[in-house]
């Protein structure tokens, strides 16, 4: 999964993509590096971001969206945690609806979600960007990250959405240090385990990846990030989100070589 960040704030990249040409062009490289799904989000959700409303949101995203129906192969997912905005990129083209907040904002996301008919994507997180590091206390992560996946895959079951188009993640740097991060990434198999839901894993030039990295800005993250997707895809992550499509493709399918070659190895 690529990610395309209609935003003026986004925290991993030093060029933002306002003008929908370059975002559409930027699109399309993506699908000829070897992109999966492309995800488009007009609102950061990085720790400390300001709201944006809905019809910014939705001003950002929509004719990026509406340019890319039919002219790419892959699917369109589009990142919001607002219902009006998924109502009109699904309207625009896009098939997967991706919520950071695991349906917690806006209640009336899970009947849009199931009344549009796309995939749904729910990620683990606490409280809002503005405050979500507060909220960074565990004592299992891993456990209580499952537990409140599982909420919110109950609220969407509630509101229609079949079990079949759920997708979880567990939402790396999302209200989490970099010790509950990399807890998460090795216990993966658990977490999947109990959900019994495919995963999207989300690591790329996040903050937890910082230290190990020798303090790089998150625009220099990406050997840090392509170890933190090699590690969620032998873990049994079935999608990885990343900035540098091209070369975390090659890092995907090495990675699956050695996932493959594992579970020959065990038959």
């Amino acid at each position: 999964m690529g990610i395309l960040n209609i935003t003026p704030d986004s925290f991993a990249e030093t060029s933002h993509l306002l003008d929908p040409t370059a975002a559409v062009d930027a699109a399309l490289r993506m699908e000829t590096d070897g992109v999966d799904i492309i995800d488009i989000g007009g609102e950061s959700t990085r720790p400390g971001a300001e709201p944006v409303s809905a019809e910014e949101e939705m001003a950002r995203v929509v004719p990026v969206v509406g340019a890319l129906s039919g002219c790419v192969r892959v699917p369109v997912s589009i990142d919001t945690s607002k219902a009006d905005v998924a109502r009109a990129a699904v309207a625009a083209g896009a098939s997967i609806v991706n919520d950071v907040s695991g349906l917690r904002f806006d209640p009336a996301l899970a009947r849009a979600a199931a009344e549009s008919g796309a995939a749904l994507v729910l990620m683990h997180s606490r409280g809002r960007p503005q405050t979500m590091s507060a909220d960074a206390a565990y004592t299992d992560v891993v456990a209580e990250v499952t537990a409140e996946l599982r909420d919110s895959l109950q609220r969407a079951a509630d509101a229609g959405v079949a079990i079949e188009r759920t997708v979880v993640d567990p939402g790396i740097g999302f209200a989490k240090r970099p010790s509950h991060s990399y807890g998460v990434l090795a216990r993966l198999p658990e977490l999947a385990a109990a959900l019994d839901r495919p995963v999207l894993v989300g690591p790329s030039r996040k903050s937890f990846l910082r230290d190990a990295v020798g303090g790089r800005p998150a625009a220099d993250r990406d050997w840090g990030t392509a170890a933190a997707v090699t590690a969620a895809v032998l873990a049994g992550a079935h999608i990885v989100r990343v900035h540098a499509v091209a070369e975390m493709v090659k890092v995907v399918r090495v990675a699956e070589e050695i996932r493959r070659h594992s579970y020959m190895a065990k038959g």
